[in-house]
């Protein structure tokens, strides 16, 4: 009998082992690129990016457990995202593989590429920090960052009116286009609760820093002159001082989310690095 308990117990939980962390959508035919979103959102805020590639690739849209209607899964969520993506590349037989990742995304290039190696040939991170806790919690060690914590606590049990005018506010600082900040909010309101607040304590955990000494092939880095380019750009050059081959460069206008603030732009800057 007890047998039999113990059984039904594997078969009940093996389900939710077996969630899947990532989603993937595939469009062309080529060359892979993998192209990765930010924190909260879709592989589909790729979809105009992918339209605008001049050649023949084969584009893999990654989207993230707990968001965009796909199901949660357990803590810890980033280093759960990048096994499998590293899996996701190696199943695939991969080659020749580019990297696109936008903010969380561009953290997810880094330590993929460091993680692949000869597998990945060029990196495009676009308005990423490779560690957005110096910059935002000066002098806070990693470890002081807790998913039990008063904030999170706060975060978690906000009622819904509270939650969706913090969204608003946060899509609002992330473009100047105003449809796409309800979009933005839209992503936002829909996200697992818990994967909002412990998968950003996971973010402000990381510090790729001392990674990117690893990372020997070319590197474009595209970044939004928000709220200034003289602030940003001082930040940047600090931020990936251990990259080597690296080149930097900095959007005319626009905020968080270039693809949509200047996309034009960016289709240019993504072009003329993944053809040279």
């Amino acid at each position: 009998m007890k047998k039999l308990i113990v059984l039904l117990l594997i078969s009940i939980a093996a389900p939710a082992l077996a969630q899947p962390a990532i989603k993937v959508d595939k469009a062309g035919k080529g060359t892979p690129v993998l192209f990765l979103p930010g924190f909260m959102t879709p592989g589909s805020v790729w979809n105009e990016t992918v339209k605008n590639l001049k050649g023949k690739y084969e584009a893999h849209l990654v989207s993230y457990a707990g968001f965009n209607g796909n199901d949660p899964i357990a803590m810890p969520w980033y280093a759960t995202i990048k096994k499998e993506l590293v899996d996701y590349v190696k199943i695939n037989k991969l080659k020749n593989l580019k990297l696109v990742g936008h903010s969380m995304g561009g953290n997810l290039a880094v330590d993929l590429a460091a993680e692949l190696g000869d597998v990945v040939d060029k990196i495009i991170i676009v308005d990423a920090l490779a560690c957005m806790r110096e910059v935002m919690m000066p002098g806070v060690p990693a470890e002081a960052l807790q998913y039990e914590s008063p904030y999170n606590k706060q975060m978690l049990e906000m009622n819904a009116e509270a939650f969706e005018k913090s969204a608003t506010m946060m899509a609002q600082g992330m473009t100047t286009v105003t449809e796409k900040q309800e979009l933005i909010k839209s992503w936002i309101l829909e996200a697992d609760r818990k994967t909002y607040v412990y998968g950003y304590t996971d973010l402000l955990k990381l510090d790729l820093r001392p990674t990117l000494a690893q990372i020997k092939i070319p590197v474009l880095i595209l970044g939004a002159p928000f709220p200034t380019k003289e602030m940003v750009v001082p930040n940047y050059e600090k931020q990936y001082a251990n990259l080597t081959n690296k080149t930097l460069e900095i959007a005319p206008a626009g905020r968080h989310y270039i693809m949509f603030d200047q996309p034009e732009w960016l289709y240019k800057q993504i072009n003329n690095f993944i053809t040279k």
